[in-house]
Parts: C-alpha cells; sequence; structure tokens
C-alpha cells in the first residue's frame, strides 16, 4: 500500500511517501480502506518530535473515514470514522491506504456526511466535546470561544445545540461579520487587553466559560470570568509558559482545565463520534464545508502548508 512515513523527528524533510505491506491484522482488530484522512497540526508536531511516546518509524495521521474491509464478517462493508492516541504515535496511523485498529476504536460513520467531511471532524470535534462536557457547559451557559479554527468552530456548535449563549472572539473583521450573519455574538479581538472592555458591553456578568484556543490569551481569559467560571485551554506557546494572574483567578472562583485529546484511546473517541454523528444525522450540526481536498501522494506539500500556518483544513485522499 501507499503511505507517508517519518523514521526520524525534527524536520518534515524525514517525511516519505513509501510502499509498505497491507497491515495484518490481530484479535478484534478490523482492517480499514481509508477514504479520507484529515490533516491535523497535531500531525505535524509529531514529526517535529514533539510527542516523545512516538515510536519510530511511523506512519501518522489520527483521524479517517473508510470502509471496514477485513475483520468480523457482521463488520465487513461498514462506513466507519474514528480518531484517537495510538494511531499515528504508537501505531500506524491514517496516512495511508490502509488503517488496522480495535474494532472498539471505530464508530459507524454518519450517514449525511461524506467521507471527507467525516474525516474532517475527529481531532475538532472530539476536543470540543470534551471541552465542553468538564466545563459544564449547558443551557443559559455563557461560552466565549477565543479563535474560530477547527476546534473552535466544533465547539461553537456543539455550545449553540446545548443551548448556551456563545460569543466568538476573532482576529479578522470578515470572519466576525460572517459569524454575525449566523447570528453569533462577536467581538474583533485587535488587542488582547481590549477584550474585557468588550465583554464588559456584551455580557456584563462575564462569560461561565472561556475556550482559549490560542494557548496565549489565558491571562485575558481570567479577567472577563464570571465568579465561579471555568476556563478550558488546548494550546500552549512553543516554551509552554504563560503568566497566570492567579490572585484574580482564585478570587473569582474560577478554574483551569487542561483539554488534551490524545488523553483518550479510539475506543473513547469512538464513544464520543457516536455522540456526535447522532447530531449530525438528526441535522442539528452542520456539515464541515470549510476544507479542501488533496490527493496523498501531495500529504508532504499538505504538511508543508499545514505548519505555515496558513489555508483551509486539509483532508488527504488515497
Amino acid at each position: 500500500m501507499k503511505a507517508l512515513q517519518f523514521d526520524r523527528t525534527g524536520s518534515l524533510d524525514s517525511l516519505g511517501f513509501v510502499d509498505l505491506p497491507v497491515p495484518v491484522l490481530c484479535s478484534g482488530e478490523v482492517l480499514i480502506e481509508v477514504k479520507a484522512a484529515g490533516l491535523n497540526p497535531s500531525d505535524v508536531k509529531n514529526v517535529f518530535g514533539r510527542f516523545s511516546y512516538t515510536t519510530l518509524p511511523r506512519v501518522p495521521g489520527r483521524d479517517f473515514a473508510g470502509v471496514i474491509v477485513e475483520g468480523p464478517q457482521d463488520a465487513i462493508g461498514l462506513e466507519v470514522w474514528g480518531t484517537g492516541k495510538e494511531p499515528g504515535f504508537i501505531r500506524d496511523g491514517s496516512h495511508a491506504q490502509f488503517l488496522a485498529l480495535p474494532r472498539a476504536g471505530v464508530s459507524k460513520k454518519p450517514v449525511s456526511l461524506s467521507f471527507s467531511q467525516a474525516a474532517c471532524c475527529g481531532v475538532p470535534y472530539t476536543t470540543a466535546w470534551d471541552a465542553l462536557e468538564r466545563t459544564h457547559t449547558g443551557a443559559e451557559t455563557t461560552v466565549l470561544i477565543i479563535g474560530i479554527g477547527a476546534v473552535g468552530r466544533a465547539a461553537l456548535n456543539l455550545a449553540r445545540i446545548r443551548g448556551s449563549r456563545v460569543i466568538a472572539a476573532v482576529r479578522r473583521k470578515e470572519q466576525a461579520d460572517a459569524l454575525a450573519a449566523e447570528g453569533v455574538q462577536t467581538i474583533v479581538l485587535r488587542e488582547p487587553e481590549t477584550l474585557a472592555d468588550a465583554m464588559r458591553d456584551i455580557a456584563p456578568s462575564g462569560a461561565d466559560v472561556v475556550f482559549d484556543t490560542t494557548g496565549f490569551l489565558l491571562p485575558v481569559a481570567v479577567s472577563v470570568l464570571a465568579p465561579f467560571g471555568r476556563i478550558a485551554v488546548i494550546a500552549a506557546p512553543v516554551d509552554g509558559h504563560v503568566n497566570v494572574p492567579v490572585l484574580n483567578l482564585y478570587r473569582r472562583g474560577g478554574s483551569v482545565v487542561g483539554v488534551n485529546s490524545l488523553l483518550y484511546s479510539t475506543a473513547e473517541c469512538a464513544r464520543m463520534l457516536d455522540n456526535i454523528g447522532s447530531l449530525f444525522d438528526a441535522d442539528l450540526l452542520p456539515a464541515p464545508v470549510d476544507f479542501r481536498e488533496l490527493p496523498l501522494g501531495n500529504a508532504i506539500e499538505a504538511y508543508n502548508e499545514v505548519n505555515s500556518g496558513t489555508g483551509r483544513k486539509i483532508v488527504l485522499v488515497p
């Protein structure tokens, strides 16, 4: 089979497009013909060596959608999707023509989504789901989402379903205008210090939940918390450090929740995706549209593009 592979870390130059044997199944596993595979920033960071537990050589890729072609008879032909901490890190991942996983590590793909649309969702939606669950986001919750990339968009969609009041903070006016057209209250965040003033105008009592997808704005997130508010963080600067105004945090009774989708196995993610998939099929979640497909053979180009921080979500198609 054709696959992307790296045998050392530190540079994207270590990526190569290679021929590998089709995976041989162990007991309880299924073989998936990958129809589409999402490309996430964590896949790129993995090649750079940001995850010490990755074993080499390794086929990268966490998110996938495809068809089971080998395994238990009642599973063959099922259209599935998935993600988790194992693929691309401690076992070969989805940036290949075929992928082997435990049967419990796959979820039935939503009928309403194409393979490419489903492949967009794994990391963004399981991350957002975990963040909202662990910050107890529900009806009547005021949620401020800082940054509307793939994860922020997923959180926005899920929070609205839960009946939350959602406020989005973005840097670009055109993005704010597009969100406003969807009925989302928006703040154009030109400088971090302006967020508190803007929130006082929109939500004088503060935000019950702040979801900082940027990794840089924890201090300003504390300043807009409502009493007993929660901050969910999914990223950090390269050096891993942010100065936190602890006095302000504890006086508000606030808490910080670290959200890391790589803590969850494919089986645990499959259970989340079962819930998320039902929302897509009930027409409660909008199907992803802001992505582009690239052939798997162009994966190295795609990795470099994601590393540059430009462009839309990329889905690799074998």
